[in-house]
């Protein structure tokens, strides 16, 4: 257990009385770092993400296949800006998306105050209003940043489980770069498949 952690444990159980703050993990099917078939992997990438869309509240309605195509993307070190060209959503939906999946990128807690402190006030129940105030920011702040701490407490929660799991998964850069080109390619096809040509010979 790491330092955050460890803090985020105590806090909960200073607040809550319990100390049932993690699920105990089930036997896993098989070692996934030894997965190298793209079409398995990606049916194990959508296999986590329809356990976590049953298991929590998604923010977004985007379909599950392209949860998996950003999930590819992201461990293959796509931007929100290029996910969001390559999904047809705005950056912003990406964004949500990737938080609703655990995937928190380092550029998400760079806030104007200890993301530690954020943590704590939202395990302790306090609402924006109380937040802005204990943090001294604006309302407009801790909107921006509330989602990034509520995503990492949900996985810190489940030991990291997920994050953790789609890293083995997709951490071989080889096939995630190859897994993030057929995406590609299938969302190029898509986008042209409606365009008429008139090529004369």
């Amino acid at each position: 257990m790491d330092e955050k952690t460890a803090e985020l444990r105590d806090i909960f159980i200073e607040t809550t009385g319990s100390e049932t703050v993690t699920e105990r993990q089930t036997e896993s099917r098989g070692s996934l770092a030894d997965v190298d078939d793209p079409e398995e992997v990606r049916a194990r990438v959508l296999d986590l993400v329809t356990t976590m869309r049953d298991r929590y509240e998604f923010e977004t309605d985007c379909a599950d296949d392209d949860l998996v195509n950003l999930v590819v993307g992201y461990f293959d070190g796509e931007s929100d800006e290029e996910l969001a060209l390559e999904l047809d959503v705005p950056p912003e939906t990406v964004r949500t998306a990737r938080l609703d999946l655990h995937l928190v990128r380092d550029a998400d807690r760079e806030a104007p105050f200890d993301m530690d402190r954020l943590d704590k006030l939202l395990v302790e129940g306090a609402d924006d209003d109380a937040i802005a105030e204990r943090l001294d920011e604006p309302l407009e702040i801790v909107a921006q940043f509330r989602p990034v701490a509520e995503a990492d407490i949900r996985s810190s929660r489940v030991n990291y489980r997920f994050r953790d799991d789609f890293a083995e998964l997709l951490t071989d850069d080889d096939l995630s770069q190859r897994m993030a080109e057929d995406a590609r390619n299938d969302g190029l096809r898509e986008a042209t498949e409606d365009i008429e040509t008139d090529v004369s010979l």
